[in-house]
């Protein structure tokens, strides 16, 4: 388990190192970077490495929490971490945004409520096709 988690860490960092990377490279490339802001990179990315490589499959996975709970921890911390990536990147725009904080909490909880409730019923008619298909 320790070594799909570091798997999915070091992926996750990697992925959004380059996306940011690039991001930067086509929307700010006639600015200048200083040096100081590479440290700012690399908090993204293991932001959102240890949330999505890591939090999301150890808290779905692993944990035996009830749906409800797991729907308001992940919910919390992707909002609270989705912040803390906007504020690295820029303290302008995370003070446009912080406003819409708690109507961006709730939307996350809808919508995590929605993917819980479609990903619990492709699992159900999985496990019974591999029911099904032991019977047989």
């Amino acid at each position: 388990m320790i070594i799909q988690l570091r798997h999915s860490f070091f992926q996750v960092f990697t992925v959004t190192s380059l996306w940011v990377t690039v991001l930067l490279t086509l929307f700010y490339s006639d600015q200048p970077i200083h040096m100081s802001y590479l440290w700012n990179i690399a908090g993204i990315s293991t932001i959102a490495a240890v949330l999505y490589g890591v939090m999301y499959n150890v808290l779905w996975n692993h944990f035996t929490l009830k749906p409800l709970w797991n729907i308001v921890i992940s919910s919390t911390l992707s909002i609270t971490g989705g912040m803390a990536i906007v504020w690295l990147f820029s303290t302008e725009m995370f003070h446009m945004i912080a406003p819409w904080f708690p109507g961006m909490w709730l939307l996350s909880i809808v919508l995590h409520i929605i993917a819980f409730y479609f990903y619990a019923r492709m699992d159900s008619r999985k496990k019974a096709e591999e029911l099904n298909n032991i019977l047989k």
